[in-house]
């Protein structure tokens, strides 16, 4: 089969998935919607309460799950291109750490839930400027170096979001702790991390050929004309903003950028071409999916979605790790 016309079947299956899963959250929920209700109310606008819950409430959570699941998921193929690590994440360099820091003292504060988002962001581009700042130093630049960084600068948030609770009054722990483990509860305004998530898209696609050299050694690249320290700078810094936006909408939510690009790669192979596009539409699905079972498993109460991505990412992670052992026996 063309390797054009491969990509393009993955392409579709994927967003049919994508399709699946959201159909899924509008209709699934402590009130069961059917099918032929979810789109009469998306289609024809029906006012009935049915409609109302559709519209209002569940299909502005899904796309804010779908848009963060894919932005943390294009994060992770990102960094595991830069560090040329595939266990590197969204999470090793310490964004998620500083926007935690940041919600974390707007919900000691007492502050609004746009505030909570906006000092998230501002922390997540805190951490991201220390990172950097500090990996690049006198100007000597290496994977090496980025990653160590990032890990101390993640340690320590972890230190400051640990006093703080330590220190925080009873009635304000539920709401940090949910926030810390990720929570799509309060996504009631898909539109910013949608436009972040097809930005993202529209600027890493053309450098996909320039992805693929680096994944190769950056010195092959540079031999054959890529401008390594412009496409690293520009990685990071993507990959970062991507991040920082989607854990400003969605809290910290673990694992989604480390084993989608894995799964993804299994299947489709290491083309960024491919591989960049077919991790946002799997990373927005498992999203989307892991927070319907999180309000539904124990409907009417809800889980945090990050508790239910953890538990289907240890165990997928550990198979792959297995499977990896295996191969190089």
């Amino acid at each position: 089969m063309p390797t054009r016309r491969r990509a393009l079947l993955i392409l579709l299956a994927l967003a049919a998935l994508a399709l699946a899963s959201v159909l899924l959250a509008l209709g699934a929920g402590s009130v069961r919607i059917p099918l032929r209700e979810v789109l009469s109310a998306l289609f024809d606008g029906s006012a009935n309460v049915h409609g109302e819950v559709v519209r209002s409430l569940r299909l502005p959570r899904a796309l804010a799950g779908f848009a963060c699941g894919g932005l943390l998921a294009l994060a992770g193929a990102l960094l595991q291109v830069l560090l040329r690590n595939p266990l590197a994440d969204p999470y090793v360099l310490g964004i998620s750490g500083g926007a935690g820091v940041g919600a974390i003292l707007a919900i000691l504060f007492g502050l609004g839930a746009a505030a909570i988002g906006g000092a998230a962001f501002v922390g997540a581009l805190a951490a991201m400027l220390v990172v950097f700042g500090l990996a690049h130093g006198d100007g000597s630049w290496t994977q090496s170096r980025l990653l160590l960084t990032g890990v101390i600068v993640a340690a320590g948030c972890g230190a400051v979001v640990a006093l703080i609770l330590s220190i925080a009054p009873d009635h304000k722990l539920h709401g940090m702790l949910f926030w810390l483990m990720g929570d799509l509860a309060q996504a009631t305004s898909p539109h910013l991390a949608l436009g972040m998530l097809v930005a993202v898209l529209v600027i890493v696609m053309p450098f996909a050929r320039e992805l693929n050299l680096l994944t190769r050694g950056a010195d092959l690249a540079q031999a054959l004309g890529v401008q390594v320290g412009r496409l690293r700078r520009g990685i990071y810094l993507v990959a970062s903003l991507a991040t920082a936006a989607a854990v400003t909408q969605a809290g910290s939510i673990g694992f989604i950028g480390l084993i989608v690009p894995h799964l993804v790669r299994l299947a489709a192979g290491n083309d960024q071409r491919l591989l960049l596009p077919a991790s946002a539409l799997a990373g927005g699905s498992l999203l989307v999916i892991a927070d319907t079972l999180a309000r539904t498993v124990i409907a009417p109460q809800q889980l945090p979605v990050g508790v239910l991505t953890a538990l289907i990412g240890v165990p997928v992670f550990l198979f792959l790790l297995a499977r990896d052992a295996r191969r190089r026996g």
